[in-house]
């Protein structure tokens, strides 16, 4: 049986593949803060699908706990064989708006603890010759708005380009790239969700299923849905002035509230 760890296991999207991967008979690590949320989701994947799902609780926020799961996925004695980066979250409010701490924060999540967990796994995984990484990005990383989807860009950009120089290792690596998603993402961010559109919600479990498709199909770059394929296509047709007003209305709509 094959290991997978899971960053922001608990809720989400996260615990979208962990519900996918249990299913298929993967053995589970799963990272989140909560430790008591980690425990009883644990004990239902196991009962649930009779595999083992060990618990790593970890703030990737702070660097004990990147350097807590850089350790787990550097264990060659119990190797990973996929990662899932999905940890993240949204500030409230505009740039400017939202201070520098919690923008930092941000980074530390989106972008340090993708680039330091992604290098402990591969190196393993290269050695081995066989592994995957999921860093889950966002659609916002093709529009020119605001740090959130500044980060994400930088998790597209980077995913692409190490998944260009581990070619032929044996070893996969992906941008997930999903729109509005039913979790807490939304309500943990302070983020009203009344306004958007029914058809802009995807469902986390059939977003899950796509992706890892698009990963054994060794797809550096998934946009999990049809409707975000053509809205994204349009994105990279228009000109960025105008789509920087679109994006900018649009996150006053759509975004904290």
């Amino acid at each position: 049986m094959t290991t997978a760890l899971i960053t922001g296991s608990t809720a989400g999207i996260g615990a979208a593949f962990a519900r996918r991967l249990a299913a298929d008979g993967h053995n589970l690590v799963l990272v989140a803060r909560d430790t008591k949320r980690l425990g009883e989701q644990a004990t239902e994947l196991h009962d649930r699908h009779g595999i083992e799902a060990e618990v790593l609780t970890a703030d990737l926020a702070t660097d004990d706990g990147i350097e807590a799961v850089a350790e787990r996925l550097s264990d060659r004695k119990n190797p990973v064989d996929l990662l899932v980066n999905n940890a993240g979250f949204g500030n409230k409010g505009r740039y400017l708006d939202v201070s520098i701490a919690d923008e930092l924060k941000m980074l530390k999540v989106h972008c340090e603890a993708v680039l330091r967990l992604t290098s402990a796994a591969t190196e393993g995984m290269r050695e081995r010759g066989r592994g995957g990484v999921v860093n889950v990005a966002s659609v916002a990383a093709f529009l020119p708005r605001g740090t959130y989807g500044a980060s994400k860009a930088w998790v597209v950009q980077f995913s692409q380009g190490a998944a260009k120089d581990l070619a032929g290792s044996g070893v996969r690596l992906m941008a997930l790239c999903p729109g509005f998603v039913r979790t807490e993402f939304h309500q943990r961010a302070g983020m009203g969700t009344d306004n958007i559109p029914n058809w802009m919600w995807l469902d986390a479990d059939k977003l899950v299923a796509a992706a890892l498709a698009d990963l054994s199909r060794g797809k550096t770059l998934s946009i999990p849905d049809p409707r975000y394929k053509v809205l994204m296509g349009m994105a990279k047709v228009a000109p960025r002035s105008l789509l920087g007003g679109i994006s900018s209305r649009t996150g006053r709509k759509y975004g904290p509230q």
